[in-house]
């Protein structure tokens, strides 16, 4: 059992900065890939970045690829979320994801974290 809690979202004006972070608890967290995701009120949960078990190799969601980047550090159980240039469309409620397979894909996520709330403000 892995359980995952997300922090540092919150409310950024646009063109703002934020970092969220994802702990992660147990001991195996090194043999998962991890993924970030996020859904917007009335839509879907859509994924946005992904990392796999070394950090090593990394893919992005087009809408935010050169504007966010996805990180971990396998010595601290953590995975970030560095948001850059942000824009209100990127408004939302944003979920750490963990799996076993690669790519990350949401069918395939074997734990969830409970969300962190991002605002943008234009």
């Amino acid at each position: 059992q892995v359980q995952l809690v997300e922090s540092g979202g919150g409310l950024v004006q646009a063109g703002g900065s934020l970092r969220l972070s994802c702990a992660a608890s147990g001991r195996t967290f090194s043999s998962y890939v991890m993924g970030w995701f996020r859904q917007a009120p009335g839509k879907e949960r859509e994924f946005v970045a992904a990392i796999n078990w070394s950090g090593g190799n990394t893919y992005y969601a087009d809408s935010v690829k050169g504007r966010f980047t996805i990180s971990r550090d396998n010595a601290k159980n953590t995975v970030y979320l560095q948001m850059n240039s942000l824009k209100p469309e990127d408004t939302a409620v944003y979920y750490c994801a963990a799996g076993r397979t690669w790519p990350v894909a949401r069918s395939r996520i074997d734990y969830w974290g409970q969300g962190t709330q991002v605002a943008v403000s234009s």
